[in-house]
């Protein structure tokens, strides 16, 4: 069958296109091939500019339309060299021929064996992924991530008044602000976004064992170590490491991984957080008209949108957690088991992209119930048990835990009258009393730093 949405095996490329492809030119065959050709252009560009006696100088006029080569690379361009590389069963080698044949046409047609110049696919492979990666990142994983962010931020700031019964292991507990329990993962996803940019894209450049052999054998006179750490770090904005084998070894991108993983972890705990509210119903749903809930029960509107954010959110985590375990681990000065692992670097990234999208789409459905977390709160009056017996405490009160307990677990429900039936009983002063009777389910939340 023809590929398209309906016979694309993975769901990535098949139900959720729609949200994916934006990271199509990143991925992709055709995105992966795309920036090869840029890096074999601009590190021809650099030799050229390094004053190497057999080469042109090239004016910005020349540069610049050299780089049209891969800004205007096409579906056609990625299918020629595809086309190269069945004769060379080599893929990267099928993009030399491709941008030399780009020179001649341009009148270089005498330097074309500096392109790829001293290096193995390694460098040119090393240096593409890791500036897809980050190019993905700051362009649409950041951007995705912290659209989430914001709305959970608004959301908290919404409800920073809204008071709500909280639950410990499950239990009925120290009443909170709604706002508040929201903005913590925002303050959680904020932490490990700050941490995924300090990252550093590392990228390996030095030759067939990182070593710059072959170039220091042609022009013991240039430094070689200068001119990588300029090409990597200056001209293509990554972060050169400076001791590699044939390959990078993948340190950073593991940390990158582990970092994106944690910040979906704590996308799958709000989640589960948001999905238990609505179980609850201190959330309702906007409706969609024409949308069915349940194909069965008319009644129902299910949190479809975290359910489905939950579960690509850990497919995501799972290849992640593969990537960051596998790919810093090669024998001795390489093995080819990372080239296969890493033309899914996209996979879980796209996996990610869907979570996010659901997540945000159902936080814009969420419709404050304040009835059911009111009602919740009135009827748990034995919360503000902690409130009495701490300041009994304060008040030298005998035993003040251990009577609060007595009221607590005698009394099958504990009300409002039922506490202030209590506090009348003390022997305590009426200044105290009265402190104690205006201590609800309601107020007794504490108090949180400005967000």
């Amino acid at each position: 069958m023809e590929l398209n949405a309906l016979t694309a095996i993975s769901p990535v490329d098949g139900r959720y296109r729609k949200v994916t492809e934006p990271l199509d030119i990143y991925f992709s065959e055709f995105g992966l091939i795309k920036y090869r050709v840029l890096v074999e252009i601009e590190y021809f560009i650099a030799l050229a500019n390094a004053g190497l006696p057999q080469l042109p100088t090239l004016n910005e006029n020349k540069r610049n339309t050299l780089r049209q080569v891969y800004k205007n690379f096409t579906i056609a361009d990625a299918e020629k060299i595809k086309e190269t590389e069945k004769t060379t069963n080599h893929d990267v080698k099928a993009v030399e021929y491709f941008v030399k044949e780009k020179l001649s046409g341009l009148g270089l047609a005498d330097f074309l064996e500096f392109v790829h110049f001293g290096l193995t696919s390694q460098d040119i492979n090393n240096t593409s992924i890791p500036l897809s990666l980050k190019e993905a990142t700051l362009q649409q994983i950041l951007p995705s991530i912290n659209g989430v962010v914001e709305k959970l931020t608004a959301l908290s700031r919404e409800w920073k008044n809204i008071s709500m019964l909280a639950k410990t292991h499950g239990q009925p507990a120290s009443p909170t602000k709604l706002g508040k329990e929201l903005y913590v993962f925002v303050d959680r996803l904020n932490n490990q976004i700050n941490q995924l940019k300090q990252i550093p894209y590392s990228a390996k450049f030095g030759g067939a064992t990182g070593n710059f052999n072959a170039h220091q054998i042609a022009y013991p006179q240039n430094n070689w170590l200068k001119f990588g750490d300029h090409f990597v770090n200056e001209i293509l904005g990554l972060s050169r490491s400076q001791f590699t084998t044939q390959i990078e070894h993948y340190d950073n991108l593991a940390t990158y991984c582990d970092t994106l993983k944690r910040i979906n972890t704590i996308l799958i705990d709000l989640c589960r957080d948001i999905w238990t509210y609505v179980s609850m119903e201190y959330f309702k749903q906007k409706l969609k008209a024409g949308e069915i809930g349940s194909s069965a029960m008319p009644h129902k509107v299910n949190p479809i949108d975290f359910e489905n954010a939950e579960g690509n959110l850990g497919i995501a985590n799972a290849l992640l957690e593969h990537l960051a375990a596998k790919l810093p681990v090669s024998r001795l000065q390489r093995d080819l088991t990372d080239s296969t692992v890493l033309r899914n670097l996209g996979v879980p990234l796209a996996h990610s992209l869907i979570s996010y999208a659901s997540i945000l789409k159902g936080l814009n459905k969420l419709i404050l119930n304040e009835s059911a977390l009111q009602e919740d709160l009135e009827n748990n009056w034995a919360v503000v048990a902690e409130a009495i017996q701490t300041i009994l405490r304060r008040e030298a009160y005998p035993k003040p835990y251990e009577a609060l307990k007595d009221l607590t677990r005698t009394n099958t429900h504990v009300t409002s009258e039922t506490m202030k039936e209590f506090i009348d009983k003390l022997n305590v002063s009426e200044k105290v009393k009265e402190e104690l009777k205006k201590i609800t389910p309601q107020n007794y939340t504490g108090v949180n730093p400005n967000f």
